[in-house]
C-alpha cells in the first residue's frame, strides 16, 4: 500500500501504417478492462493562449465518458426495478383510484362505509388491519390484474394515457456555447440557464409505450443515486482511465515558421507533459489527478520520426510498440474470425431481406487478394481497404436484392473476380474508386 501511490503506469506509444488496427487494439484493452476509454486527436489541441482546445479537456472529457459509463451500468442494475415503478403508474393512470373518503367523525362512521361491519385483526406486533376488503376493491384488484396482463401482452399500445412531461429545452440555448478557446472551461452556460429556467411539466396526452418510456426514464432517474456515480466515475478514472491520443506525430516535429494548421506544435507536447506526467484537473465535479491514467500514443510516423518529439515527451512513452503492415493472410483473418466481420455484417444485412449470402473459403480469399494488390499498388490503408472492396463487390446485389429471385445467393471465387477485375485492372478506375 505503501508503494501504490509511487507506482504509475507504464505509458505506450504505437507506431504503424494506417488500418493496422491501433486505435482497435486500445479499444478492446479498455473494454476487457471495464475502464473508462477517451479517444482523442493530438492535432485538434492547441497551445494555451490559442484558439482551441487545451490539453486539460481531454480529462475532463475523460470524466464525462465515465460518468456516463457508470449511469448506465447503475441504470442497468436498477432497471428492473424502475420498470415495475413505471408499470404501477401506468395502471394508476388507466385505472384511476377512486377519491378518497372523507374522514369519519369520532364515534360515527364515514359516508362511503354503508354501515358495512369490517373484521379488524391485530396482528403479533400490535398493528391492526382489515380482514375483509369491500367488493368495490376487490373488483378494482380484478381489474387492475386484468389491465397488467393486457399491458404486459401489449394489447394496451393503442390506448392514450396524459402524463406530464418536461418541456424540451429551447433552441435559442444552442446558441450560448462557450465561445472558441473556452470549451474546457469548469462550466457550461446551456445547464446555468436551463437551471435558472423555471422548470414547468405540460400535460400531454401519448399512447401508451411512450408514456411507458417517459415513467421509466423518470423512476432511473429517482432509483440511481447520480452523487454514488460521480464518486464512482471519479475514482475510476483515476486509478483505472485510458486516454489514446492519435496522430501524435502530427504534433512532432520542428516549430512552424508560417504559423497557420501547424501553430506552435511544440508548445502543444509541453502542455501535455503534466498531463501525462501526473497533475491535478480541476473539473466541475471536482479535482481528479491524472497520476494513475493510462496514456496511450499512436501515429504513423511517415514524414516525422518517434525522435522528433521532445525529449521530455518521449521519456513519459517508456514501451513503445512496432506494428507491421497488414498481409493478405491478416486480411483472410480479418473476415473471418472477429463477431462483427464484415461478412457477418453483409450477410445479416441481407438476411433482412429473407435471403441467404453465402461466402465461400476460396471468395475471401480473392477479397483478401484484391485488397492486398490495392494497397501494394496504390496508398496503403490497411484494413480499411477491406470496407471499400467490399462495398464494390456487393454494391449491384444490395440495390437488385429486394426484387432478387433466389433466396440464397453464393459467392465463389470466379464471382468476385468477375465483379472486382475491372476495378483491379483498370488503372484509371484504381484513382477514383478507393
Amino acid at each position: 500500500p505503501d508503494l501504490r501511490q509511487d507506482v504509475t503506469p507504464k505509458n505506450i506509444i504505437m507506431i504503424g501504417p494506417t488500418g493496422v488496427g491501433k486505435t482497435e487494439v486500445a479499444r478492446r484493452l479498455a473494454r476487457l478492462a471495464g475502464a473508462p476509454f477517451l479517444k482523442v486527436e493530438a492535432s485538434k489541441f492547441t497551445e494555451v493562449g490559442y484558439v482551441g482546445r487545451d490539453a486539460e479537456s481531454m480529462v475532463r472529457d475523460l470524466v464525462d465518458a465515465a460518468i456516463n459509463m457508470v449511469r448506465t451500468e447503475r441504470e442497468d442494475e436498477v432497471f428492473p426495478q424502475a420498470e415495475q415503478r413505471a408499470d404501477e403508474r401506468l395502471l394508476d393512470l388507466l385505472l384511476p383510484p377512486p377519491a378518497a373518503a372523507p374522514a369519519a367523525p369520532v364515534g360515527g362512521k364515514a359516508d362511503g362505509d354503508k354501515g358495512e361491519a369490517k373484521v379488524f385483526v391485530v396482528a403479533p406486533g400490535g398493528a391492526a388491519k382489515a380482514e375483509v376488503p369491500s367488493p368495490e376493491e376487490e373488483r378494482r384488484k380484478r381489474s387492475r390484474e386484468k389491465l397488467r396482463e393486457l399491458l404486459a401482452n401489449g394489447k394496451l399500445d393503442d390506448r392514450e394515457v396524459e402524463i406530464e412531461v418536461a418541456p424540451q429545452s429551447f433552441p435559442m440555448l444552442e446558441f450560448m456555447q462557450p465561445p472558441q478557446g473556452m470549451e474546457g472551461a469548469d462550466f457550461n452556460f446551456t445547464e446555468m440557464l436551463q437551471e435558472m429556467m423555471p422548470k414547468r411539466k405540460k400535460r400531454r396526452s401519448v399512447k401508451v409505450p411512450e408514456a411507458r418510456r417517459v415513467l421509466i426514464d423518470e423512476e432511473l432517474k429517482k432509483l440511481v443515486d447520480m452523487d454514488d456515480v460521480v464518486n464512482e466515475a471519479l475514482d475510476r478514472v483515476e486509478n483505472h482511465g485510458i486516454i489514446f491520443i492519435d496522430e501524435i506525430d502530427k504534433i512532432a516535429g520542428e516549430r512552424s515558421q508560417a504559423g497557420g494548421p501547424d501553430v506552435s506544435r511544440e508548445g502543444v507536447q509541453r502542455d501535455l507533459l503534466p498531463i501525462v506526467e501526473g497533475s491535478t484537473v480541476q473539473t466541475r465535479y471536482g479535482y481528479v489527478r491524472s497520476d494513475h491514467i493510462l496514456f496511450i500514443a499512436a501515429g504513423a510516423f511517415h514524414v516525422s520520426k518517434p525522435s522528433d518529439l521532445i525529449p521530455e515527451l518521449q521519456g513519459r512513452f517508456p514501451i513503445r510498440v512496432e506494428l507491421t503492415p497488414l498481409t493478405e493472410q491478416d486480411f483472410i483473418r480479418i473476415m473471418t474470425e472477429p463477431e462483427n466481420a464484415l461478412t457477418k455484417q453483409y450477410q445479416a444485412l441481407v438476411a433482412s431481406e429473407g435471403a441467404e449470402l453465402v461466402f465461400t473459403a476460396d471468395a475471401i480469399a480473392e477479397v483478401a487478394r484484391v485488397a492486398f494488390i490495392a494497397n501494394d499498388r496504390m496508398e496503403n490503408i490497411g484494413a480499411r481497404r477491406l470496407h471499400t472492396v467490399m462495398a464494390s463487390l456487393m454494391e449491384d446485389l444490395l440495390f437488385d436484392l429486394p426484387e432478387h429471385p433466389e433466396k440464397r445467393i453464393v459467392f465463389d471465387a470466379e464471382t468476385v473476380k468477375a465483379r472486382l477485375a475491372r476495378i483491379v485492372n483498370d488503372d484509371d478506375l484504381r484513382r477514383y474508386i478507393l
